[in-house]
Parts: structure tokens; C-alpha cells; sequence
């Protein structure tokens, strides 16, 4: 449970690159940190995909994907988002 004391479910999501990351994105992965309901955002060992932890109490899965291409990051969309 978190700080508050309610139930937190984390989960992790696997994003595909359309491209490889630049030094720019991966400033935006670091600023990806302060959206609230997500942990953790890292390349996988291959380099080829994004590894995302985030709070599936808090977020769905294609809350995560906007968040992903709000901050502009090359991923591969698994659904259609606004």
C-alpha cells in the first residue's frame, strides 16, 4: 500500500522504439518521472523498447501511452490517443 494507506497496483509495460533514443529523449524519459502514477521508466537491456512501472490504481494503459507521447517519446502507439 502507499503513504495514504490505500491499495497500489503496480504494473509494467513494455513500448517498442519506432527509433532509437536520443540525449534529448533521454531527458524527457527523466521528466516522464514526475508524472504522478509513474515509478519508473527505463530501456530494456536490448535498447530496442521502454520498460514502464507505473500505479495501475491510478493509471490505465493508455493513460501511461498518452503520458508517453505527451513528453514525446518514440514509441510504438498501441492504441489511438487524443
Amino acid at each position: 500500500s502507499d503513504i495514504l494507506g490505500g491499495a497500489m497496483t503496480k504494473v509494467q509495460l513494455g513500448y517498442d522504439l519506432v527509433r532509437p533514443l536520443t540525449d534529448a529523449d533521454a531527458s524527457k524519459v527523466a521528466d516522464v518521472h514526475s508524472q504522478y502514477g509513474i515509478f519508473q521508466v527505463h530501456m530494456t537491456p536490448a535498447m530496442d523498447k521502454l520498460a514502464v512501472e507505473y500505479d495501475a490504481s491510478r493509471l490505465t494503459e493508455k493513460d501511461v501511452e498518452a503520458v508517453l507521447q505527451r513528453f514525446g517519446l518514440p514509441i510504438q502507439r498501441k492504441w489511438v490517443v487524443p
